[in-house]
């Protein structure tokens, strides 16, 4: 399982819009939670388009 922080969500849509495009990428079992700010997912998806893809939602992924 990967884990990414993201700041920027604050609802249950925003978490929807970055499970979309999380899964768009080819990840699965993606689960978001706007409380914590973070994304977790199963699967091997490249780091920079999956930066660009929830930046694209107009949230910030953190290092």
């Amino acid at each position: 399982m990967t884990v990414v922080r993201i700041n920027g969500m604050k609802c249950q849509h925003c978490a929807g819009s970055v499970k979309k495009a999380l899964e768009e990428l080819g990840a699965t079992d993606v689960e978001v939670d706007p409380v914590k700010g973070e994304a977790r997912f199963a699967g091997a998806i490249d780091s920079n388009a999956m930066r660009q893809a929830i930046t694209a939602k107009g949230f910030t992924v953190v290092d």
